[in-house]
């Protein structure tokens, strides 16, 4: 039979009696207290009791629920993320330029560029141009179709 190892990580003042007598039993006198104890009816039953002041660290061989469960939010390690600009920031060119990110580096917009750009559509557009970027959102694309450009996905 397996054993979980208990931590007591709130206080145990101001709680009800049988609560602390509880914890007291599990050899839980202290924040920080840790105890081992065999993982049977009887402490599951005391764990289900006082479990809003404990930690619970081992589970008989699952994956402990501190590990399976989400920390904050998910870090895709092999994203690749893009630079994005609005598309209001595209009327520094003049009309019927090729907007790529070698021409937004040169012209100041972005300061660097290492996976791609995205042209994102906040902002209005007046010159027709012809923009060149790995990513469009689709109002960014019907603006610049609209003021008479296109939009290529490299």
């Amino acid at each position: 039979m397996a054993n979980l190892r208990i931590k007591l990580v709130k206080s145990l003042n101001g709680r009800l009696d049988k609560h602390i007598a509880t914890a007291n039993s599990m050899g839980l006198h202290k924040i920080g207290n840790e105890t081992v104890q065999p993982d049977n009816p009887q402490t599951r039953g005391k764990i289900a009791k006082i479990g809003y002041l404990l930690r619970i660290g081992f589970e008989g061989g699952q994956m402990p629920l501190a590990r399976r469960i989400p920390k904050r939010g998910f870090n895709n390690i092999f994203a690749k993320p893009f630079e994005s600009i609005n598309v209001s920031a595209l009327d520094k060119f003049s009309d019927g330029d090729v907007v790529d990110a070698k021409a937004l580096l040169d012209a100041g917009i972005l300061s660097s560029c290492r996976y791609g750009v995205k042209i994102l559509g906040n902002g209005e557009i007046s010159k027709k141009l012809t923009v060149k970027a790995s990513a469009f959102s689709e109002t960014a694309k019907e603006k610049i179709e609209a003021a008479g450009g296109k939009a290529e996905v490299i």
